[in-house]
């Protein structure tokens, strides 16, 4: 009968990676239904014939009902807890790509896949698990979101072949009628296991044991500025401080060159000389490279900082940038291999401190408006970026002052995560000290000093 008290203690363990599977399993396919809009679109222009702006309006629709919804969405969530959020997300994606499987009209599609999918990529995506998941976890915050994260990529290299193998085969319409139904089938009852925070259970972040008071034990304090992680953070009181604008800018900033480059690349690559299959294979290596890269990147963040991180994966944006601007004087496969792995490898990083920061900053019980809102202006900058080098190549009739933009807007995305400071703020775990030395005899222990 020992095995029942061995899995009572290692249930805290298992839940907290539990959460961890079901949102990866929830971006792998809330997240990559938005994105198969590319996939449906050319059937979809093939069977009606309308104009082109107009139905890719339906994505860009989506985009913004995502962001208009990223600051309500934290205030529901802070009111009403992650399961009626993430249920909402699972309902609304399955059933707007059901209805686009059975539209015959442009407004029906900007409402299945334009405001349904776009409702559901929001609350199941980055800014959906965003608001939760880093109350899980303290010691592995970073690695922990990283795999959860690390789901969009794991989706699109595992389910957009398999639609576009539908789309081939069976037409469109079955091949949204299928990811619907496979995503009600899945998410609407992984999504009802969610809690806000392991104290809901009874449990303590990152698995750990409950603490019996008096004693913490091997408890890492995390804490660097004691007056700064005592404040109770509201939206109101974080909009203040200059920490919320740095971190804002250099989330858009971000976002901004993470977009450009993934819209404009297969077009540009095509305009220097490579054929159609080739930009193609390397749209699908960057996000192969990104899963190991986001996990690899997200638990050294919790080893050596989260500005470090952040500055690698901008870092790997500002290479790709130039070796894009390369790749127009020496169009050949092995600089455009390394451009690939360079982007996916290192400057798709920048994901796995996405949510670790600001709840490093912010922590509080009132973080979801903090974090929706900073999601709102990611976001934001994330829609002006495609349009801006879209703007940019139509001046110039070329591209490279476009990436070469993207170069400076990259090191402007580091420069402002470094103003932000967060380890200024709390320590991460591979550099914070225990909280107290307890006494072996007497259990009693003193105080040691904080790291950074």
């Amino acid at each position: 009968m020992r095995f029942v008290p061995r899995l009572a203690r290692s249930l805290p363990f298992f839940y907290g990676w539990l959460i961890i599977a079901i949102a990866f399993a929830s971006m792998a396919l809330a997240v990559n239904a938005r994105t198969s809009f590319s996939l449906v679109y050319p059937p979809i222009l093939d069977e009606f014939g309308w104009d082109r702006a107009d139905t890719a309006g339906a994505f860009s629709f989506g985009f913004l009902v995502s962001a208009a919804l990223s600051p309500l969405l934290g205030r529901a969530m802070e009111r009403f807890g992650p399961v009626p959020v993430m249920e909402a997300g699972a309902l609304a994606s399955g059933f707007g790509m059901l209805l686009a499987s059975q539209a015959s009209s442009l407004w029906e599609f900007y409402l299945s896949l334009g405001l349904l999918v776009g409702l559901g990529s929001v609350c199941l995506g980055y800014t959906g698990h965003g608001l939760f998941l880093s109350a899980w976890f303290e010691r592995r915050r970073g690695l922990a979101i990283s795999i959860a994260y690390a789901g969009a990529g794991a989706g699109s290299i595992l389910l957009l072949p398999v639609m576009q193998e539908l789309i081939d085969t069976a037409g469109w319409r079955h091949a949204c009628l299928t990811l619907g139904v496979l995503i009600l089938v899945v998410l609407v009852p992984l999504n009802l296991l969610v809690r806000r925070r392991p104290s809901d259970l009874g449990l303590q972040p990152d698995g750990d044991p409950v603490q019996v008071r008096g004693l913490p034990g091997a408890r890492r304090t995390r804490s660097v500025d004691p007056a700064w992680t005592s404040v109770e953070w509201t939206l109101s009181l974080a909009i203040r401080t200059r920490r919320f604008w740095w971190i804002a800018l250099g989330y858009a900033s971000a976002l901004f060159v993470w977009y450009a480059v993934q819209v404009h690349q297969t077009r540009y690559l095509l305009e220097v000389g490579f054929e159609a299959t080739v930009a193609a294979w390397a749209l699908g290596v960057v996000s192969l490279a990104g899963v190991p890269g986001q996990i690899a990147l997200g638990w050294l963040s919790d080893r050596v900082g989260r500005e470090l991180v952040w500055a690698i994966g901008c870092a790997g944006f500002v290479v790709c940038c130039l070796l894009l601007i390369a790749l127009a004087h020496w169009p050949v496969l092995p600089l455009l291999g390394l451009m690939v792995l360079v982007q996916g490898i290192i400057g798709y990083g920048v994901t796995s401190v996405f949510g670790a920061i600001p709840a490093d900053v912010f922590e509080s019980p009132h973080y979801g408006p903090i974090f929706g809102t900073l999601s709102l202006i990611a976001i934001t900058g994330g829609a002006l970026g495609p349009w801006l080098t879209g703007l940019i190549h139509d001046a110039a009739g070329s591209y490279l002052p476009a990436f070469a933009m993207g170069a400076v807007v990259s090191a402007l995305a580091a420069f402002a995560i470094w103003r932000a400071a967060p380890g200024a703020v709390r320590a991460v775990p591979g550099r914070c000290v225990p909280e107290s030395s307890p006494d072996p005899h007497t259990g009693s222990g003193t105080t040691g000093p904080t790291g950074r």
